[in-house]
C-alpha cells in the first residue's frame, strides 16, 4: 500500500476532525418578543438581557438552577473575615474568549464599573464601599455596614475584562437614558461558556461556544440562535413549523393545541415577577392630563381608587387565562419577606372606587396618560386594555400608548409616564431588592433605581434602610412586614399579580425551568 505524503495525511486528519464535530454540533434555537436592550452588562438591568448575558459573562456566584442555592463560578470561596469585610478566593486558570486570564484587576475593576453613575446596577451593589485587589487571585469587599444578602446580589454582577473595556473606550456602562452608543453596548467578550458571532438588534443573535470556557457543560449545545418575535402568532408558528426550539413566552390561547401536540411539551412554572402600575406622586401637574395646576395621583384616595376599581380575578380568568396569581403585593411568595398578610389586596369594589374619587374632587373623573410595554411581559397590551376598560367605569379616562421594551424603559426611566406597568422580578429572592429599587425615595446606590413615579415617604426609608443592615433573620423579616404593609396603606403602587410562565418547546429538547424565567445555557439538551 502507497503511503500517503505528510501533507495529505494531516489534511484528511483535519476533514475528519472537522466531520466530527459537524455531526456532533448542536444548535439550539429558540424566541420570545422581544430583543435585549444592550450587551452592556452594567447599562440596563432587564430580566431577559440579564440572562443571555448570563451565557458569555460570569459571576463571582451564581445560582445552582435545580436548587437555587448559591454555587461558585469565577469566585471558588469567600469568607466573611468581620461582619463588614468579605474575602473572595478567585478560580485560576479562567481566561476570556480572546485568551486573555481573567485577574483580580478584572473583577475590581468590573464591580466598581456596576456602580458607576450610568449603571443601573447599584441596587446589586448596595452596601459595597470599596472593593480591594489583595493578591493575584484574591479580592477583598468593605462594606458600610453589614449585609445579610451580599452574595445574592454578587449573583448578578458579571465580570468584564478591564483590558477590553479600555482598548474599546468602555470603561463606563452605557446611559440606557440616552441614545448614545459605546463598544459594550453592541459588542461583548467574557469568560462565559459561549461568545457572541453576530447580533442584528430585532433580527437575530448568534452565540458560538468559547474554546477557552473553563467549565465543562452538562448540555450539547454549540450554537445559540435567538430570533425576537413580537408577534404572538408568528412564534408558535415557528414552533409548529420546525424554525425554533423553544418559546419563551408562547400565546395563552394557543397553550391548550400546543399541549395537545405529540411533536411538543410544555413545561409551567411560577415566576419570582410581580406585575403591577406605578404612578407619578412627584409632579405638580400631570402631563396630558385634564387636571390642570394639581396632580390627581399625589392623592392617597385617587390611587386607591384606581386599585379598586380593577377587577383581578376577571383579568386572570378572561386576560390571563388563569396563568396568574392576583397578588396585593410587590413581591412573589418565593421572595423572603412575603406572608399572607402583606399579600391581602384592596378589595374590587367599583362603588368604593367612586366614593374616593368623589372624596377627592373629582366625581367625574379625569383623563390620564397610561404608559405600558407591548413585548415584555405575558399579555401585557392585553391587560392595559382591560384595565383602561375597568377604569372608565369610575370616570377615570386613560389615554393608553404601548411601546417595545427597548423605547418603553428608557422613556419611564426619563419619567416620561404619568402610570406605567412593571414587572418586577427578584433576582436576590429577597424582598429588599424590590423595596430598596421600587419605594425607597430616589438616590444614590441603587435607591429608588425604579421608582419611576417618584414616591417617597420618609418612614418607609428609615424601614429600608434598617433592612439592609439588619441581620436577625427575624427581626429583619418583621422590618420588611412592616415596610410591605406600609406599601399597601399608601398605595404607593398598583399589585396585579403574579406570573406563572409556560415555555413551549420540541418533545427533543431538555432545559431546567427556572423560577427568574432564564434558561441555564450549561444545561440545554438537543436530543
Amino acid at each position: 500500500m502507497t503511503s500517503l505524503p505528510t501533507p495529505f495525511k494531516l489534511a484528511l486528519l483535519a476533514a475528519a476532525v472537522a466531520l466530527g464535530q459537524s455531526a456532533s454540533a448542536k444548535t439550539f434555537r429558540w424566541t420570545s418578543a422581544s430583543d435585549i436592550p444592550t450587551m452592556d452588562i452594567h447599562s440596563q438591568n432587564n430580566a431577559l438581557g440579564n440572562g443571555v448575558h448570563a451565557a458569555v459573562y460570569e459571576s463571582l456566584v451564581y445560582y445552582n438552577s435545580k436548587t437555587f442555592k448559591i454555587e461558585p463560578q469565577l469566585a471558588t470561596s469567600w469568607t466573611l473575615v468581620n461582619p463588614k469585610l468579605m474575602r473572595i478566593e478567585l478560580r485560576k486558570g479562567v481566561k476570556f474568549s480572546d485568551g486573555s486570564a481573567l485577574s483580580a484587576d478584572d473583577v475590581v475593576f468590573s464591580l466598581n464599573r456596576s456602580m458607576a453613575k450610568t449603571s443601573n446596577y447599584g441596587v446589586f451593589a448596595q452596601g459595597i464601599d470599596k472593593v480591594t485587589k489583595t493578591g493575584e487571585s484574591t479580592i477583598e469587599i468593605a462594606l458600610k455596614a453589614p449585609n445579610p444578602v451580599l452574595m445574592n446580589q454578587l449573583t448578578e454582577l458579571r465580570i468584564m475584562s478591564k483590558a477590553w473595556s479600555e482598548k474599546n473606550k468602555s470603561v463606563e456602562p452605557k446611559d440606557i437614558k440616552t441614545k448614545d452608543e459605546s463598544f459594550s453596548h453592541r459588542n461583548a467578550m467574557g469568560s462565559g461558556p459561549f461568545m457572541v458571532e453576530s447580533w442584528q438588534p430585532d433580527q437575530k443573535l448568534v452565540f458560538k461556544r468559547n474554546p477557552n470556557w473553563w467549565g465543562k457543560l452538562d448540555g450539547n449545545v454549540t450554537e445559540i440562535v435567538y430570533t425576537p418575535i413580537k408577534s404572538e402568532a408568528t412564534r408558535v408558528a415557528a414552533l409548529l413549523s420546525g424554525e425554533v426550539d423553544l418559546v419563551l413566552d408562547p400565546s395563552l390561547q394557543d397553550l391548550g393545541r400546543m399541549r395537545s401536540n405529540s411533536a411538543l411539551k410544555v413545561m409551567d412554572g411560577a415566576e419570582n415577577r410581580t406585575i403591577f402600575f406605578g404612578m407619578d406622586q412627584f409632579r405638580d401637574e400631570l402631563v396630558g392630563s385634564s387636571v390642570k395646576g394639581k396632580n390627581p395621583l399625589k392623592d392617597v384616595r385617587v390611587r386607591k381608587a384606581l386599585y379598586q376599581a380593577i377587577d383581578s380575578a376577571t383579568l386572570n380568568r378572561v386576560a390571563m387565562r388563569g396563568l396568574s396569581q392576583p397578588t396585593g403585593t410587590l413581591i412573589a411568595p418565593q421572595v423572603n419577606g412575603w406572608s399572607k398578610k402583606v399579600d391581602a389586596r384592596w378589595p374590587f369594589d367599583v362603588e368604593a372606587a367612586k366614593k374616593l374619587l368623589a372624596e377627592a374632587g373629582y366625581k367625574d373623573g379625569f383623563e390620564v396618560d397610561l404608559a405600558c410595554p407591548n413585548n415584555r411581559y405575558i399579555n401585557d397590551e392585553e391587560i392595559c386594555q382591560a384595565v383602561t376598560a375597568m377604569w372608565s367605569k369610575i370616570g377615570i379616562k386613560a389615554k393608553l400608548r404601548t411601546l417595545p421594551l427597548v423605547t418603553y424603559f428608557p422613556m419611564i426611566q426619563r419619567y416620561e409616564a404619568s402610570i406605567y406597568m412593571l414587572g418586577w422580578g427578584v433576582p436576590t429572592f429577597d424582598a429588599l431588592y424590590s423595596l430598596q429599587s421600587l419605594v425607597r425615595t430616589v438616590g444614590a446606590g441603587g435607591d429608588g433605581n425604579y421608582n419611576v413615579g417618584r414616591y417617597s415617604n420618609p418612614q418607609m426609608d428609615a424601614l429600608i434602610e434598617r433592612i439592609k443592615v439588619e441581620t436577625d433573620p427575624k427581626n429583619r423579616n418583621d422590618l420588611i412586614e412592616k415596610a410591605l404593609v406600609l406599601s399597601h396603606e399608601d398605595v404607593s403602587h398598583i399589585p396585579l399579580h403574579n406570573q406563572i410562565i409556560p415555555w413551549a418547546m420540541k418533545k427533543n429538547i431538555d432545559v431546567v425551568h427556572r423560577a427568574d424565567n432564564r434558561i441555564d445555557w450549561r444545561l440545554v439538551k438537543v436530543n
